[in-house]
């Protein structure tokens, strides 16, 4: 590890912003890592405890204990311990700063661009990584998708969100093993708000927009839009680095949050918009087969984009893109034209499912009323048939946003499928009855216009016997996830290898993928 040196937790904490509120002597051997989990905790490692939603991690000092643990940070006295530790006002925080310095604070090396918004991050951050491969640049990215250092491809987990902070610093330190310059990194508002990205030193910070998600942890749009408002506020706050850093803020003119988002950054900024009220912008918009066409324009330069990418929102991601690339970081037009054209697609962002049948299938990740809204406006773009749509809404999640998007659904789609889509510890059946209610509301008619099928394959299968030559069904809300969640357990589950499971039965194709069983499946 090239940050890596040998170093003590009285040396750790001596580098990081948090003090002590009370300590016992601490050991002077070397730490060899840290932890918040104490099952993955090792010979020699400082278990750091998270106060969550669901339990205290302070429960499991004894298990860290056993496992080798040598010191303890934690947020509460603890009273017969056998271990030494400390004492700090909140843990999240403290772990962050204290991952960052036990790598060597990697970031401090590297030109870090964060990306954050309620839809769009996955694309934005993937864009940006294209230009600066195609600029020559040394890049790597972390997303909620996967984190790719060089030739490594390395999976971030079952469901979207930003890793803990141990994992962030980990990936900067092997970025930087590697020999890269450059990294992308996505932050979820979850990421932000729990400090699993602070110390990562951002030089560039995109917020694509914010709107209604994750209310169910934010509780208020207010209090939501100020997690990700984290991303601004940290460039600021960024260490001059030897190679230069710009603190500059990219900000959507086309969304309600910008004129909070404008008033509050107090870094250098750069507003993107879809018409020339702004810094940034496109013109002479228009998209076909091959994808979307325009010419974009700014400070200093004017040139035409050719994307593969679908939807005018994906214009404004582009130009997300282009402002922290050739605006940001100085790189030429002529290398992010190269870098957009590059972009083949996100899995599971409008990913076309061909099995040679005579109508359209898509997957993709859509999984908020506004997302689902602009995904739907695309799909009736790319159709002269009828829109199917398949979806689903979380249990234990923002429980407005299963009227909102079976509503959205009901006044966009022809046709609606109302579905699982990780129900959890809730009734899936009182899930797809809120959604029902819901779509009625706006007209529509069960049995003909909208159906409840609680088992997702078989949602899938239905809206295939319904399409006709020409149509298009698209299954949103999953994307390129692994995993749907029943009850407390993660079921193997690939929205893109149901529908090619489906759309072979449906052709009566020999050798296609068996359709992946969950508790809902009859079979």
């Amino acid at each position: 590890m090239t940050g890596f040196i040998p170093q003590t937790l009285s040396e750790l904490l001596a580098k990081i912003p948090e003090r002590p509120v009370f300590a016992t002597p601490l050991p002077d051997t070397p730490i060899t890592g840290i932890a918040f989990d104490s099952r993955a905790v090792q010979p020699g490692y400082v278990f750091v405890p998270l106060v969550g939603a669901q339990t205290d991690g302070h429960l499991y000092i004894p298990s860290a204990i056993l496992n080798g643990a040598v010191a303890v940070v934690c947020s509460k006295r603890i009273e017969a311990i056998q271990i030494p530790y400390v004492q700090v006002e909140n843990t999240r925080p403290a772990l962050a700063h204290l991952s960052a310095a036990f790598y060597g604070f990697p970031a401090r090396q590297l030109s870090v661009i964060g990306v954050t918004g309620t839809d769009g991050k996955t694309t934005t951050s993937t864009l940006i990584f294209n230009i600066l491969l195609a600029a020559g640049l040394a890049g790597g990215i972390i997303s909620t998708v996967n984190a790719v250092i060089g030739s490594d491809v390395i999976d971030t987990g079952f469901h979207v969100t930003t890793p803990e902070a141990p994992d962030v610093q980990r990936f900067l330190d092997r970025m930087l093993t590697a020999g890269l310059t450059h990294v992308v990194l996505e932050a979820t508002s979850h990421g932000l708000d729990q400090h699993r990205v602070t110390g990562c030193e951002f030089d560039v910070g995109v917020i694509t927009n914010v709107t209604h998600e994750h209310l169910d942890y934010h509780k208020t749009y207010e209090a939501y839009l100020a997690a990700k408002s984290r991303l601004l506020l940290s460039l600021a706050e960024t260490v001059t680095k030897p190679h230069g850093n710009p603190r500059l803020a990219i900000l959507n003119r086309d969304d309600q949050s910008y004129p909070f988002l404008q008033a509050l950054a107090t870094t250098r900024q750069i507003a993107y918009s879809l018409n020339n009220e702004a810094d940034v912008w496109a013109e002479e918009i228009s998209q076909d087969a091959a994808g979307l066409h325009f010419i974009a324009c700014g400070p200093g330069f004017r040139f035409p984009v050719e994307c593969a990418l679908v939807g005018e929102y994906n214009v404004s991601n582009c130009l997300a893109a282009i402002s922290a690339t050739v605006v940001g970081l100085g790189i030429s037009p002529e290398h992010a034209a190269q870098g957009l054209a590059a972009m083949r697609g996100v899995p599971g962002r409008m990913e076309r499912i061909d099995q040679g049948q005579d109508f359209t299938a898509i997957v993709d990740f859509a999984h908020t009323p506004n997302a689902l809204r602009v995904t739907l406006h695309t799909a009736r773009q790319m159709t002269s048939g009828r829109v199917i749509a398949v979806f689903g809404s979380a249990g234990l999640r923002d429980r407005a946003k299963r009227r909102l998007m079976a509503e959205v659904s009901a006044d966009l789609a022809d046709l609606t499928i109302l579905t699982a889509e990780d129900p959890r510890t809730e009734s899936l059946d009182d899930i797809l009855a809120e959604m029902a209610l819901a779509a009625e509301s706006r007209h529509g008619v069960e049995g003909q216009t909208f159906w409840r099928v609680p088992d997702r394959g078989e949602a899938l299968r239905a809206a295939i016997r319904l399409a006709r030559p020409g149509d298009l069904v698209i299954a949103c809300g999953k994307g390129h996830e692994q995993s749907m969640c029943f009850g407390e357990t993660e079921f193997p589950w690939d929205d893109r290898t149901a529908m090619r499971a489906a759309l072979s039965e449906h052709l009566g194709l020999a050798g296609g993928p068996a359709m992946p069983i969950l508790p809902t499946s009859s079979e």
